[in-house]
């Protein structure tokens, strides 16, 4: 046991003294546009920290006007001066959004739209991940409420405003780990079996099925869609999990920065000449391949449909 851990003890050493050249390697594609967005208007969930934080910077960097939409309001501040200090960008402001509440979500809707005759970007950011057995405050499974349902119905609100705003976008951020994920629509709140990691995995495959179907029902309104896997990145997301916080330690040369897992999402917002390719899933800032149950059309039509009636919304 002692030579184990003596050669585990070597490795992970020789791990930390080669960081640099190891995240290099694992840094993945870099958004190369150049194109600024002055006077455009930007909604990012979750913007508060990790990889949307960084989304936000180069965006308002860009000069864009920039609304970090967060459940802590406090933190979204704190991230919002560090923002406007970095970019000398005061176009940063921060409101109030809980995913988990669509009372929350109908507010910030309401608030934004009041605010706002334009919305060219919507990034649905923000999600959970691993969390124990716990439900929404309107009574959905909080992976499934949270990851997609909050995002759903946040993207239905602000839809005019998108339309009107045309050309704009949508991206929603979802995970490789929708490879482990199923629909299952007959224990979609999982009352019947749970599991956190698996949770997690249904609701990233939500994600892609979300705007696979919403690229297809935008076809000719000036509205695209995107969805994106922005890597294993050091964030906060795995706070529920003592197991990957662990892990996320350990082998952190492997992983991405902030910065770098928001290179995807920025790729997708930013990039011209992206329209012919409204619903796909991007990786390392170009398109890659998706799970077959990912490009099942009846699947995205009917968690669209029963999406709409757990939210009680008519969505044509």
């Amino acid at each position: 046991m002692l030579v184990i851990l003596g050669l585990f003890a070597s490795f992970l050493s020789i791990l930390y003294l080669k960081a640099p050249s190891i995240r290099k390697f694992f840094a993945g594609g870099v958004c190369t546009t150049s194109v600024q967005i002055p006077g455009k208007v930007v909604v990012i969930t979750g913007a508060n920290t990790g990889i949307g934080k960084e989304t936000a910077r180069e965006l308002a960097r860009r000069g864009a006007r920039v609304y970090i939409a967060c459940r802590d309001v406090l933190k979204g501040e704190s991230a919002a001066s560090d923002i406007r200090a970095d970019t000398k960008n005061s176009q940063v402001l921060v409101r109030k959004l809980d995913l988990s509440d669509t009372k929350s979500i109908r507010a910030f809707a309401e608030r934004f739209l009041a605010e706002e005759k334009k919305l060219h970007i919507l990034i649905n950011n923000a999600g959970v991940m691993m969390c124990p057995y716990s439900k929404t405050t309107d009574g959905f499974e909080t992976h499934f409420g949270v990851n997609h349902l909050g995002h759903f119905l946040l993207t239905y609100l602000l839809l005019g405003r998108l339309k009107e705003s045309a050309p704009s976008r949508v991206v929603n951020l979802s995970s490789v780990a929708h490879l482990g994920g199923k629909i299952r629509f007959h224990d979609l709140q999982g009352e019947k079996r749970y599991c956190r990691a698996f949770a997690y995995c249904h609701s990233k495959l939500a994600n892609i099925l979300f705007t696979r179907e919403l690229a297809k029902r935008l076809q000719g309104m000036g509205v695209t869609a995107y969805v994106v896997h922005p890597g294993i990145v050091m964030s906060e997301i795995v706070r529920h999990s003592f197991l990957l916080c662990l892990l996320w330690r350990l082998f952190s040369p492997f992983f991405k920065s902030t910065r770098q897992g928001a290179q995807t999402s920025l790729h997708c917002a930013l990039a011209e000449g992206l329209e012919p390719l409204s619903g796909k899933y991007f990786s390392d800032c170009k398109r890659t391949w998706v799970s077959p149950r990912a490009r099942n059309k009846k699947t995205a039509e009917r968690l669209w449909n029963v999406s709409c009636e757990l939210l009680g919304i008519q969505w044509d």
